[in-house]
């Protein structure tokens, strides 16, 4: 019969992953006749507890490329976009978020534009990003041990070897 021991371990005690669709608008300086392009870039993003629940802080820039004066000039806007979101990522096996957890998070789908207009003079803007969520926290796991299990080998000398007499070499 085996005996236990526990020990004491960091380990995943929550995962989740969440798409989200956001909706940003902008008025930029001149009056907009065609978006050219359009793309984010710089997107940053940090993870912390906020009363069991994961908050993610983040921010990214979109530059927005079009033409103006009847098409013909062209010019790239750049503004910075910010975000909050409250993820209640699952917990395993009765788990708490702590003040001692480390929360990790990952952009598993880095922000892209879906969709760009002109209304009413602003850029409107929808982006869709994918973010993943692992928290590392404190576990216990119980391993069996066996109390008389004696893993060394036993040494034996050549000297011994031959110290040995009395074979019967006709055992056999």
């Amino acid at each position: 019969m085996a005996n236990y021991k526990e020990i004491v371990t960091k380990a995943v005690i929550g995962k989740a992953k969440k798409t989200n669709q956001m909706h940003f608008s902008f008025t930029p300086d001149e009056v907009v006749d065609t978006v050219l392009g359009c793309w984010v870039i710089n997107h940053t993003f940090e993870g912390r507890n906020e009363n069991g629940k994961v908050m993610v802080t983040g921010s990214f820039d979109v530059n927005v490329w079009y033409a103006y004066d009847n098409d013909t000039k062209t010019k790239v806007n750049t503004k910075k976009f910010g975000y909050n979101e409250l993820l209640k990522v699952p917990l395993k096996d009765e788990a708490t978020l702590s003040s001692t957890s480390e929360i990790i998070v990952r952009s598993l789908k880095q922000p892209t534009v879906t969709n760009v207009a002109v209304l009413d003079g602003n850029i409107s803007l929808d982006i869709e990003k994918e973010l993943g969520v692992e928290i590392v926290g404190d576990t216990k796991i119980k391993v069996p041990i066996e109390d008389d299990f004696d893993d060394y080998e036993e040494i034996v000398d050549e000297e011994d070897i031959a110290k040995i007499d009395n074979v019967n070499e006709n055992y056999l």
